[in-house]
């Protein structure tokens, strides 16, 4: 594996799983599942980008056998499909969904990869992005949710707003 560059500022991409074309320029950027068959292109702040999250609710633990998800919401219009479309396969429930809402988790029907969540606004998980610096940069948190139910070995990030049950957009307006 490469030794990642300090250089947030510049792209660091590089080979996981099968993918190899993912890209990043200014204002857009791609997530690819590990197999390389589904891969999005999203833009990289708002108005396409809405939140970036940590989520502690029961239900993404367990939809990501994790302790938590690290997500990010991208509004429907903003999101491009650039290949796999049709190799995403869904489940929904609203059973134990905190809005009552259905939520519709799309996975890659080759190798599983978790790519989004609700219709209307997609929640796309940060390790999903190929450039692994905008995991630090564009894309890190703004808020942690649900974190009454965040396990006691898990701290809060620093600097990262802290909120009971789901965030909202006041929670994160402002937050860059």
């Amino acid at each position: 594996m490469t030794t990642p560059t300090t250089e947030l500022s510049k792209p660091y991409i590089i080979a996981v799983g099968h993918a190899t074309d993912g890209y990043s320029k200014e204002n857009e950027a791609t997530a690819t599942c590990f197999c390389g068959t589904v891969q999005l292109a999203f833009p990289t702040s708002y108005p396409g980008v809405v939140s970036r999250f940590v989520c502690h609710c029961l239900d993404c633990r367990k939809l990501t056998a994790t302790m938590f998800a690290s997500n990010f919401t991208v509004q429907d219009p903003y999101l491009k499909h650039v290949r796999g479309q049709d190799q995403l396969r869904q489940w929904s429930q609203s059973r134990t969904i905190a809005t009552g809402n259905t939520m519709a988790n799309h996975f890659c029907g080759q190798c599983g990869t978790l790519i989004t969540g609700f219709p209307g606004k997609y929640f796309l998980r940060i390790g999903t992005v190929d450039d692994y610096h905008l995991h630090e940069t564009r894309l890190r948190p703004q808020v942690k949710q649900f974190v009454e139910s965040r396990v006691g070995w898990l701290k809060p990030i620093e600097g990262v707003k802290q909120v009971n049950g789901m965030h909202t957009y006041a929670d994160v307006k402002g937050i860059l």
